[in-house]
């Protein structure tokens, strides 16, 4: 599948975006690898664990008992809680953004600062649900001035593992469908 065939969703998701210097040289796969932090690989593998188990519950609920799934999914959300609070903690405001839309091969943010077409940045992002956190890198595709002194910033992954964009496409199908809930009920309530 080409990157440029993932759909992007309107959602502020917490950022941290880098700049890197002109000569920056991108790590190649294995270096990159090795340079994500310990704790969003736990992260990600934990997301794909959850991944995982919900599948197989979603197929024994019938045969399950009630109380018992219960349990399981409280003691997922304490997990879940803890990892977003952990996670939060590698947030740094002096590179905070927010992003105007996400997707599994790009995002746009508005910024003070403009960021010059072609440069790289290393990028963090924060995601919600599923409570995980992504690493990697990106260049900068178009940086447009809006609203006066703000900049529309459109960043297009470079680096990024393949396990982390399962990670933001099943972050933007959650949102979308969020949405489209939202749509239904004011859609009835409107009947």
């Amino acid at each position: 599948m080409n990157q440029d065939e993932y759909f992007s969703v309107h959602a502020g998701l917490t950022i941290n975006v880098e700049p890197l210097p002109e000569h920056f040289a991108l790590p190649d796969d294995q270096a990159f690898l090795q340079e994500i932090p310990p704790l969003f690989r736990v992260a990600s593998e934990c997301s794909e664990l959850e991944h995982n188990a919900d599948k197989v519950l979603q197929q024994e609920s019938k045969s399950m008992n009630r109380t018992l799934l219960d349990y399981l999914a409280a003691q997922n959300n304490k997990i879940n809680l803890l990892l977003a609070f952990v996670l939060r903690q590698q947030d740094d405001p002096a590179y905070r953004q927010l992003t105007e839309t996400f997707g599994a091969s790009q995002l746009t943010y508005v910024s003070q600062q403009p960021l010059a077409t072609g440069s790289q940045v290393r990028l963090k992002l924060f995601l919600e649900n599923p409570p995980a956190a992504v690493y990697c890198y990106a260049d900068v595709q178009d940086c447009q001035p809006v609203d006066g002194d703000a900049f529309q910033i459109t960043l297009h992954y470079t680096r990024l593992q393949e396990e982390d964009r399962d990670l933001l496409i099943r972050a933007a199908l959650h949102i979308q469908q969020k949405m489209l809930r939202q749509r239904a009920l004011q859609r009835s309530e409107k009947q």
